[in-house]
């Protein structure tokens, strides 16, 4: 049986330090793979990690190692439904899980009857600390960064 959802873990969000989103984490563009829950309908309207409201039908995502900004395909690696997602909040802040989605995402991938399910991340953009973009492995063979 799967772990709870999101919907059935406590209403914390921690604070990101000044600074530290924009530039956290893993600018390689590398594919990643894991464990994707989704947050609960106590989440919708707060303010996410970039300082805006948080939307149940956006497709958004939280990661802890991707920079905010960030485009990803999703795919759940069960049945292999794909969905897109930005990178605008930090989290999942339960160990074993890799990204945190919108209850639309998680309708699009096939998960919101489990609540969890293992996913292949595969960045399409992703922000350099120096303001460029870097194209990801799934950005389908472009290989120069932009401004």
């Amino acid at each position: 049986m799967a772990g709870p959802t999101r919907a059935e873990e406590p209403a914390l969000r921690a604070e990101p330090r000044p600074g530290a989103a924009a530039n956290a984490g893993d600018h390689s563009g590398r594919v990643q793979q894991g464990r994707a829950s989704y947050y609960g309908q106590q989440f919708n309207g707060r303010r996410m990690a970039n300082g805006r409201p948080f939307r149940l039908d956006a497709p958004v995502a939280a990661s802890k190692t991707l920079p905010l900004g960030t485009t990803a395909r999703v795919t759940n690696r069960e049945n292999g439904r794909s969905a897109t997602v930005r990178v605008e909040d930090r989290g999942p802040y339960v160990p074993g899980r890799n990204l945190d989605v919108s209850p639309r995402v998680a309708d699009q991938l096939g998960m919101r009857r489990d609540g969890v399910a293992p996913v292949e991340i595969a960045p399409v953009e992703v922000p350099q600390p120096d303001g460029s973009i870097r194209p990801g492995a799934a950005a389908g063979g472009r290989s120069q960064a932009r401004r």
